[in-house]
């Protein structure tokens, strides 16, 4: 398969990926966006790549068994020309392989081993499985969302692609900044907890000093005010309202067919429960899409809560170009956007070692 030309910041950067799920692809594919030449070590058994498995997008890809002498060697090879390596596996997994940093760093002494896992690479729980809803459960962050009733999950963007990917690139990132400046590559160990309680520092802060209560629906950005919440309209659809501040609360009220006083006092809680079911109400008068244009240029914090398909076909969106169709899948754009050096369209996925001749002249020869 023909190499597609890398454009973007990163565009001088090899990244060595070894295949495995959740955020070290999506760290991969945020990279390979951003321009870097992304190489792929993937696995002979299971299942081959499709094209709507975009998260795997804009890599090439190698087949190698590890456990196979000639192919470790390649792997060791590949390592020592990179700037950047990520891997996904549990603790001591890449070390029994006989491709851990003291090895790899020792061939190639500028290089950023970047490690991703939910538990980090030491302490108690570091050997044990897990998926996103476990390790947000042991930050305080799953307690904190969702109902009075019940915690809510947040599919998989909060530990896997926030504290996890997120983490792992910046963490990545700086660490190659430094290896440029030094020489002196390093380990990056970025474990979904930590991720996790960075974001929350914020609520931490404010647990601290009283200001936020450790119960849900109980706080102001926890559902547990009538002005920061979803309400549903005529058509079981659904708005979102977040005027907190004064102005934009009273551009919501005056704008709103309301009895205004009733909402004068905003931060008074004890008249939150009826100012919440007088808002249900009202919102159950009109359809989603007639409250919209009812405050069509009222600077009031609403925007519809879109499905999916809604989504992709919202102006803001389109007009945008944030979501582009590759392959004949749609799927997002690079991210962000850069004024010197854009990204430019992701190529797409590359089956298993479509790309084993190419990877081997491009980065070994």
């Amino acid at each position: 398969m023909t190499q597609h030309h890398h454009q973007g910041p990163l565009s001088d950067i090899r990244v060595l990926e070894f295949a495995g799920l959740g955020p070290a692809p999506f760290c991969g594919m945020l990279l390979a966006d951003l321009g870097a030449d992304v190489v792929r070590i993937d696995r002979a058994s299971g299942a081959d790549y499709k094209p709507e498995d975009v998260e795997s997008r804009g890599r090439s890809s190698i087949v190698l068994d590890l456990k196979k002498a000639t192919d470790k060697n390649t792997a060791q090879q590949l390592a020592a020309r990179a700037d950047i390596l990520i891997e996904g596996f549990r603790p001591r997994v890449m070390e029994r392989l006989g491709l851990g940093p003291d090895v790899l760093l020792a061939t190639n002494p500028a290089l950023v081993y970047g490690r991703i896992t939910g538990w980090g690479q030491t302490g108690p729980l570091a050997s044990k499985a897990g998926h996103d809803i476990n390790y947000l459960g042991i930050t305080g962050a799953l307690h904190a969302m969702g109902t009075a009733e019940k915690p809510a999950i947040p599919l998989n963007l909060v530990a896997d692609f926030g504290g996890g990917a997120m983490y792992l690139m910046m963490g990545m990132l700086a660490a190659l900044h430094h290896a440029r400046r030094t020489g002196q590559g390093q380990v990056v160990d970025a474990a979904m907890t930590d991720g996790v309680i960075s974001m929350m520092n914020m609520i931490y802060g404010d647990l601290h000093t009283g200001k936020w209560q450790d119960q849900r629906q109980s706080n102001v950005i926890d559902g547990g005010t009538p002005f920061y919440n979803v309400y549903a309209c005529a058509d079981d659809k659904w708005i979102s309202l977040a005027c907190i501040e004064p102005a934009f609360y009273q551009a919501f009220i005056q704008a709103a067919p309301l009895d205004e006083k009733l909402y004068e006092q905003q931060w008074d809680k004890a008249h939150w429960p009826a100012l919440q079911e007088a808002l249900a109400k009202m919102f159950r008068t009109r359809t989603r899409d007639e409250w919209i244009r009812h405050f069509e240029g009222v600077d009031a914090c609403i925007a519809p809560v879109l499905s999916l398909t809604e989504a992709r076909e919202h102006p803001l969106n389109s007009t945008r170009g944030s979501f582009q169709e590759i392959d004949g899948i749609p799927q997002t754009a690079a991210q962000p956007r850069l004024s010197s050096t854009p990204a430019g369209t992701p190529f797409g996925v590359h089956r298993k070692d479509a790309d084993r001749n190419d990877i081997l002249e491009r980065w070994l020869t």
